[in-house]
């Protein structure tokens, strides 16, 4: 039960004055006004007790009907800890309860005794009360300033410290007034690669995974810009300093750390760096069982989210410190499936492997069966040649799986919308994409995929600012900048997605993927003598992949070179004859050999299969050469869009 109070109550250093709203610390007052010292008066008035966060809403929101309550009493806790000097993590003044609410744990000070009272704290139905000792701050003989009597030598003593202490906080004011100055608010952050400190490379595999698993689990905080994976792990081996890093990430913070395992354990050291200065304002050590690896992952990244005092929403929290015991054999084969080292068919059904053995192993661990949805997607698109009516049901099975095992799982909700959209389920696709970006906002794979299901639908500048903000959280990843140029093609801004293109070829130079993507935009953009060199590297990185093939044969077509069009033309038939290449191969060599009709042969055939090109029909620029066909015109009817 709550204890009454005077107007004036004291904890520690601290002595909160009801009447006025002021707080103040050794006789300074402290910047704590409206809302967040309400709270701070509802805390202390039930000092010991757990108060709900529906009791705080009920409280100090209700007449306020317009006011986001999570995100307003989040704000506040954030700004009471902040002026107290407090972490969630080792609290000493407020406690979160999970799922519940707060509680103040400090021992307030009697006003008539002046001795430290412990709160009542009521722990599994049982209620312990503590007088003396010392108090949280350990500074139990504070002089009360109400009700008591000082004459002679005792005033003029008090009367000297009160001088003495307003001298010397002038003259630290005078010196390090800049000092004083709030330091500027974090809204973007990236979380470097853990080191692996085992002095075991197998083990780097567990230092990526934990690297990444970070970047998600912050990637769900709506005010907050978390830099990619991909383009933080071309940071991997720098000998950059944390302010050029920042500088070249544009982050506000960085996050550095280590892991090491030892036998069945694991320990993890983090700490967080103030871009512009270098100043590590927070670390934290770790040490836990491997099979307590991801809720140490979730602790990890709650402190740090704490930290830098973003506003968190309910479900945001919860996301955050959702976890579960996963064991390590099972943990170390979804990471090997996800860390894989390239996109050939050899290596993704690899990669597959890993994950049914992950399952196999844990039926319940839904991260396998989202790595397992994204293999199979991969595996039917035209840069493998894999069927896509034989990869799709088993990637939206997997997805759906994940989804009763974890209905928050934001990449499996993206991974459904992928597939819907190339089967032409364009509502269940942005419903689906719309879903994954409110659980993980700043996933930029998945808002690069939202940017094309606008494209295709015609909304052309709002795909290129949506795909533009995915490049600035992912600026060096791969996919991110496939997907950036891809848009800005579809745009018809073929010098930027020349641009964004060769720049990601720079800093990956092996990827077959961002050749292919080039190839489209020189070739749109007039230039496919050029583009001829890109896409044979592409066709040599793809092990021949049917989509690389397919291009460099259109673009032998558009530099004139007809033969050499025929001829890979030719390849891919002969391929066709022994086994499965995907129709969508063939439409690019006869646009540019202009052969209409056999155009709208492998049309009707790629629309039999639900080819993934035919979702950009409507904005495609190869395609312009035959919109004023009635075939396109149904065509683009029949895939379930509505013409320009």
């Amino acid at each position: 039960m709550a204890t009454e109070r005077g107007s004036v109550v004291r904890f520690d250093s601290f002595e909160m004055d009801l009447e006025s709203r002021q707080l103040r610390k050794n006789g300074l007052r402290l910047r704590l006004s409206g809302q967040p010292f309400q709270v701070l008066t509802v805390l202390v008035e039930r000092a010991g007790e757990v108060v709900t966060r529906e009791e705080l809403h009920s409280k100090l929101w209700k007449a306020e009907t317009f006011v986001d309550f999570d995100h307003g009493l989040n704000n506040a806790i954030a700004r009471i800890r902040e002026v107290l000097d407090d972490t969630p993590s080792r609290p000493r003044y407020v406690e979160t309860i999970p799922k519940l609410g707060y509680r103040f744990v400090a021992p307030l000070l009697d006003s008539r005794s002046q001795v430290a009272v412990a709160p009542v704290v009521e722990s599994s139905g049982i209620s312990q009360q503590k007088e003396g000792g010392s108090s949280a701050g350990g500074q139990v003989d504070a002089i009360p300033k109400r009700g008591l009597a000082l004459t002679g030598s005792k005033l003029w003593l008090a009367g000297a410290i009160v001088a003495v202490s307003a001298a010397i906080f002038l003259v630290l004011l005078i010196r390090g007034g800049n000092k004083t100055t709030a330091p500027r608010a974090i809204t973007s952050i990236a979380v470097l690669p853990l080191k692996n400190m085992s002095g075991d490379p197998g083990q780097e595999y567990l230092a990526d995974g934990m690297t990444e698993e970070l970047i998600g689990r912050l990637a769900g905080i709506h005010n907050l810009r978390v830099i990619s994976r991909t383009t933080v792990m071309r940071f991997k081996e720098t000998k950059l300093s944390a302010p050029e890093i920042a500088k070249a990430l544009q982050v506000d913070a960085l996050v550095e750390g280590s892991i090491v395992q030892v036998g069945a354990r694991i320990r993890v050291r983090a700490q967080l760096i103030r871009g512009g200065t270098d100043e590590h304002f927070w670390s934290e050590a770790y040490d836990r069982q491997m099979v307590d690896i991801l809720s140490l992952e979730s602790e990890v990244a709650q402190s740090i989210a704490e930290r830098v005092r973003v506003t968190i929403s309910g479900q945001e929290h919860s996301l955050l410190a959702a976890a579960r015991h996963v064991s390590p054999d099972v943990y170390e084969n979804y990471l090997k499936g996800r860390f894989r080292t390239a996109n050939s068919r050899a290596d993704l059904e690899k990669s597959v492997s890993y994950f049914e053995a992950a399952i196999n192993r844990d039926p319940t661990f839904a991260p396998a069966y989202v790595g397992l949805a994204s293999t199979y997607d991969d595996l039917g698109t035209i840069m493998v040649g894999a069927a896509p009516a034989e990869m799709r049901p088993k990637a939206i099975s997997a997805a759906l799986r994940a989804l009763e095992l974890d209905p928050d799982l934001a990449e499996a909700h993206a991974l459904l919308a992928d597939v819907y959209q190339t089967q032409w389920q364009w509502k269940n696709a942005e419903d689906e994409y719309k879903l994954a970006l409110k659980l993980k906002p700043n996933d930029a794979v998945a808002q690069i995929a939202w940017a094309g299901w606008l494209a295709c639908n015609g909304r052309i500048e709002e795909a290129v600012d949506r795909a533009r903000f995915a490049g600035e959280l992912d600026p060096l990843g791969t996919k991110s900048s496939v997907g950036v140029g891809w848009i800005l093609f579809l745009a018809r801004q073929f010098d930027a997605s020349v641009a964004v293109l060769e720049r990601s070829l720079s800093v990956h130079p092996e990827s077959a993927e961002t050749r292919f993507y080039l190839g489209f935009t020189l070739i749109g953009k007039g230039k496919p003598e050029i583009a001829i060199t890109d896409l044979e590297e592409a066709v040599s990185l793809s092990h021949r992949g049917p989509g690389s093939v397919g291009l460099l044969a259109a673009a032998y077509g558009y530099a004139g070179h007809m033969d050499q069009a025929i001829r890979l033309v030719n390849e891919l038939k002969q391929r066709q004859a022994q086994g499965y290449v995907q129709a969508g191969a063939f439409i690019h060599p006869y646009l540019a050999l202009r052969d209409y009709n056999e155009v709208f042969l492998w049309f009707d055939r790629a629309y039999a299969e639900q080819s993934n090109l035919l979702q950009f029909v409507r904005v495609h620029p190869f395609f312009d050469p035959i919109r004023a066909d009635p075939r396109f015109e149904n065509l683009i009817q029949r895939v379930g869009l509505k013409s320009p």
